[in-house]
């Protein structure tokens, strides 16, 4: 798909088309249907070449979401841990039905690879905004999985690498094209609902617990987890096995994920997308206060309320959103489902119901980007505003009072606390 990717086959076409000729007068050249596209096969040349960082339990699953596409090449895999590398790998060639997917402990190497069009980044959070920029800055274009950073700043600096280096991004939040959490959201955001005063947004979580480190145990060989290249850019701390799943890994601010009691982000990162996508993907809210009763309250500059809550909700499955105007009220949520507060609300149109957030959809509109360059659903802009508005009220959580952030200079208004933790340092060598 790239200008490299189509180049390397013309080159090695011009190196071989001497002996490919004096081949010709001895055997009749068979050129199979599926390098011409035909039978329903994609040809080369409308392929898109893919490399995977970090491909672990979620990762698998958008893995395969990826190889159902008949336009997708799955070439390399880089992950820490070599198991999982041969895992990825019998994965890939199985589907291939060849042998041929190489593998790689440093990320940077798939990086490297000029027939790669794009990359599908499934690391642990600690990486995923590192790797993503560094990735744009590569050429490449990504799918990355979600929470795609840490901080507010780092939500800024990838947003603005985004669109500096016109790489398509797009975010693991696939329930933008899902029809039931869309056509809510259509309903919010072109008046549907009559004037909205408040989004509901359930984040699985609103505990301020923090990671850090837990008892020391003995560091494998480097050939079989390389302990440092998974901390990455987070903080060093000893070897635990534990913190080598995921959820038990800091997500955002430090905050560990939401089934430990993490803050907002882990489901955050989902509903609080979608309200934002309600609110027609304006900027993050302006005011959040500490919670009470069970809700963080958010305020946009234009007065329509970001709620936070955990209990009240109508049973549609989990991560629900809700959207209330003046003139009516739509709540959705994973089942599929929706429930309105007037049929009129549907206007004769009928709803497709998918349940259990499945990611081919999402994969779909990204690979389409890819050859269009036009935005995903779940773009660098749409994701970042959502993820500040959660790293906010995280904050906000954290310290169990009001804050009040200003979206022209990224910073919390005369609140010098709360500013300390809009970044944090990355460890050497890794840069933003």
């Amino acid at each position: 798909m790239s200008k490299q990717a189509t180049q390397v086959p013309r080159r090695r076409f011009l190196q071989n088309a001497v002996s490919a000729a004096g081949a010709a007068a001895l055997a009749p050249m068979i050129i199979p249907s599926s390098a011409l596209g035909r039978d329903g096969a994609v040809a080369p040349s409308e392929r898109i070449v893919v490399g995977g960082i970090g491909i672990g339990r979620r990762g698998g699953y958008d893995l395969g979401c990826f190889l159902q596409q008949p336009d997708v090449q799955f070439v390399a895999v880089a992950d820490i841990k070599k198991k999982r590398q041969g895992e990825v790998k019998k994965i890939i060639d199985d589907n291939y039905g060849n042998g041929d997917c190489v593998t790689y402990r440093d990320f940077r190497d798939v990086l490297g690879r000029s027939d790669i069009d794009a990359v599908l980044i499934a690391t642990g959070p600690n990486w995923h905004a590192t790797a993503a920029m560094t990735a744009a800055k590569a050429g490449k274009d990504m799918y990355c999985e979600k929470p795609v950073t840490k901080n507010i700043s780092q939500s800024l600096i990838l947003a603005e690498t985004m669109r500096r280096t016109g790489r398509v991004f797009q975010a693991g939040t696939q329930r933008r094209n899902l029809p039931h959490f869309a056509f809510a959201c259509e309903l919010a955001r072109t008046g549907k609902l009559g004037k909205l005063k408040k989004v509901y947004a359930h984040p699985a979580g609103m505990q301020a617990m923090m990671s850090g480190w837990l008892v020391p145990e003995t560091e494998p060989a480097k050939d079989d987890v390389d302990w440092d290249m998974y901390l990455g850019p987070a903080a060093w701390r000893p070897f635990n096995k534990k913190l080598l799943d995921g959820f038990n890994f800091e997500k955002g601010g430090g905050f560990v994920g939401a089934f430990n009691g993490g803050g907002v982000l882990e489901w955050g990162s989902h509903c609080v997308d979608l309200c934002q996508w309600a609110v027609d993907d304006c900027l993050p809210p302006v005011e959040y206060n500490a919670p009470k009763d069970g809700e963080l309250v958010a305020r946009y500059e234009n007065g329509t309320e970001l709620i936070f809550r955990e209990k009240g909700w109508i049973p549609l499955g989990s991560c629900p959103v809700r959207f209330e105007g003046e003139d009516g009220w739509v709540e959705a949520g994973d089942s599929g489902k929706m429930v309105l507060s007037s049929p009129e609300l549907l206007a004769g149109r009928t709803v497709d119901e998918i349940g259990g957030y499945p990611a081919t959809f999402h994969v779909r509109d990204f690979l389409d980007c890819v050859k269009t360059r036009r935005q995903p659903k779940g773009n660098a802009d749409a994701a970042c505003n959502a993820h500040i508005a959660c790293h906010a009220a995280n904050i906000a959580l954290h310290l169990d009072r009001q804050v009040n952030y200003d979206n022209k200079t990224h910073t919390f208004i005369n609140d010098v606390q709360a500013n300390r933790l809009r970044s944090e340092a990355l460890r050497e060598p890794w840069r933003l």
